[in-house]
């Protein structure tokens, strides 16, 4: 059961209000790519663009930046190669890796792909104000860190509840 407010009615569960924000952040940046001249980066695949250095990238490191699964990574990247966006190959140092590279047509959608989220953002800080922005900012922040801390010391968010009741 969600934690109560103030008012004794049952608040939305986080994990909803993330998940409907994400959607809207989602549709809103396909909606600024497609503006962009760059439709055919649809299904949230442009958020791995801005972290593909110039020098490649390997596909584990990549998935680590992005906070995806290293297998959904390298899905991504596979239709991302097969829309003509980056072209991947075999670290020469280790051929166990697979490494990403932009090719010209990414690093035209690049700058876009950036540049997009952060609209959003704008977007959404012109909608409420840019103080709530920043403070949702450094909240799931906190979050984020309290969580995986809390991942490394204990096996569920059941005993993390225990320890706090």
């Amino acid at each position: 059961m969600p934690v109560n407010s103030d008012s004794g009615k049952h608040s939305p569960r986080i994990s909803l209000m993330l998940r409907m924000l994400h959607d809207a952040y989602t549709a809103a940046v396909e909606a600024e790519l497609r503006s962009s001249g760059f439709a055919d980066l649809a299904g949230g695949r442009a958020k791995a663009l801005p972290f593909i250095p110039e020098r490649g990238i390997a596909v584990g490191r990549l998935a680590e930046l992005v906070s995806i699964r290293k297998q959904s990574m390298a899905e991504m990247v596979g239709q991302l190669e097969r829309d003509g966006f980056v072209r991947s190959g075999s670290n020469p140092e280790d051929a166990r890796q697979r490494v990403v590279f932009l090719t010209a047509k990414g690093q035209k959608a690049q700058p876009a792909a950036a540049s997009a989220g952060d609209a959003v953002e704008l977007l959404w800080a012109n909608l409420t104000s840019p103080e709530l922005v920043s403070r949702l900012r450094m909240d799931l922040e906190a979050l984020v860190t309290a969580v995986r801390g809390n991942d490394t010391k204990t096996g569920s968010a059941r005993d993390a509840a225990s320890t706090q009741a």
